[in-house]
């Protein structure tokens, strides 16, 4: 189905790879609230349905809004229902709402309404005393804001709240980073992908079984930041690139079964992507979600310990409260990419006791922003 600026919508009817329904992210309920309440502030329009853009720019989606209506300060308010599609986020269903006032400063400010936290420690990609409104979604509102305004006077502040946020961000580790008063809006894609199943865990079995039979080195991607290592400086093509999520332990397994099963040996097994993930196995946990493992730093904090760094210094990679905050206390540190080098080799190590058929196994941990850690620099 087309649209306007030569984006197609995306059909969240269409079922991803693994068979499950996909959702829409915080940040697009968010964009879909702000777009709404603009709408009926500047143009009086009021509509049950809006359409944006998502950051892929051959796509945009259609949004269904619950309510827009006036406020007595002559604001508008616009509320969306967030839809998870198969994954349990426990945000699923929660109403995402924006209030939308002018200020006449002539800028567009993000403001942490009800239900939406506020960001008090370093670490995090946004500066403290901000709303925890992360980067992709405040781009996907001034985009929004930007097409309704058409060049007029961008002089608006945007109130991101949800209702019942404060007790949703319990189930989160919003506590535990310092982020206060409610959830984060969040999102890269403005899709929520439904990944942590065991209907997916099934089909990254089958993506295994692909990738085993392609080639003889293969790579484990959490994410985007290895997938494209994995692309770019591994030159693996897609198929023997797998994205397994948070299931790391179940990939290595899974891959050793079909070795075994098919009576083969793998050359190369690689683990790239971020940290953040990536350390927990040194703590033994091979489900990295959020809800079974443990946070990465203390893992860092350990193997830094047994790496000779001062006791000062373990303590402050300990009680960080973000591993891109140990990114950022080890960034000029003499010895932070031996630190990582070595974090890499333990986990390679790790893996490799679970892999009998596995000739050579590599990982390679970057930053949020690509930057390579350890080996790869």
């Amino acid at each position: 189905m087309s649209s306007r600026a030569g984006r197609s919508i995306f059909d969240l009817t269409a079922r991803a790879q693994n068979g499950l329904r996909r959702g829409r992210t915080t940040g697009a309920c968010a964009t879909a609230a702000v777009k709404a309440a603009l709408l009926l502030l500047v143009h009086g329009e009021r509509v049950d349905e809006v359409e944006i853009g998502l950051p892929d720019p051959r796509y945009s989606l259609k949004v269904p809004v619950r309510a827009v209506y006036g406020l007595d300060d002559g604001a508008a308010r616009a509320e969306v229902v967030k839809e998870a599609g198969d994954d349990p986020d426990c945000t699923d269903g929660a109403t995402i709402f924006a209030a939308v006032r002018r200020n006449g400063l002539g800028e567009l400010r993000f403001l942490a309404g009800p239900g939406v936290g506020t960001i008090t420690q370093p670490g995090i990609r946004i500066p403290v005393g901000e709303p925890a409104i992360n980067p992709v979604p405040r781009q996907m509102m001034r985009e929004a804001v930007a097409e309704v305004l058409e060049g007029a006077d961008a002089g608006f502040d945007l109130s991101i709240g949800c209702e019942g946020g404060e007790v949703l961000a319990r189930k989160t580790f919003n506590p535990r980073l310092g982020i206060v008063g409610g959830i984060s809006i969040l999102g890269t894609s403005g899709l929520v992908e439904p990944m942590s199943l065991s209907a997916y865990m099934a089909s990254i079995e089958v993506y295994i079984r692909v990738a085993l039979a392609e080639g003889s080195e293969v790579a484990f991607a959490p994410g985007k930041i290895g997938t494209a290592f994995a692309r770019a400086a591994l030159q693996l093509p897609p198929k023997r690139i797998v994205s397994i999520s948070n299931f790391i332990g179940f990939a290595l397994d899974a891959t050793e079964r079909e070795l075994a099963a098919q009576s083969l040996t793998l050359a190369s097994l690689w683990l790239v992507g971020h940290p953040g993930k990536l350390v927990k196995p040194l703590a033994g946990d091979w489900d990295t979600h959020s809800s079974k493992s443990a946070m990465a730093m203390h893992a860092v904090a350990q193997v830094a310990a047994e790496c000779g760094f001062a006791a000062r210094e373990t303590t402050v990679i300990a009680h960080a409260n973000t591993v891109e905050a140990v990114l950022q206390a080890l960034r000029d540190h003499p010895c932070g990419r031996q630190l990582w080098c070595e974090v890499e080799r333990r986990i390679a190590a790790l893996m490799r006791s679970r892999l009998t058929r596995v000739q050579r196994v590599e990982v390679r941990l970057f930053g949020l922003n690509g930057v390579a850690l350890g080996q790869a620099q």
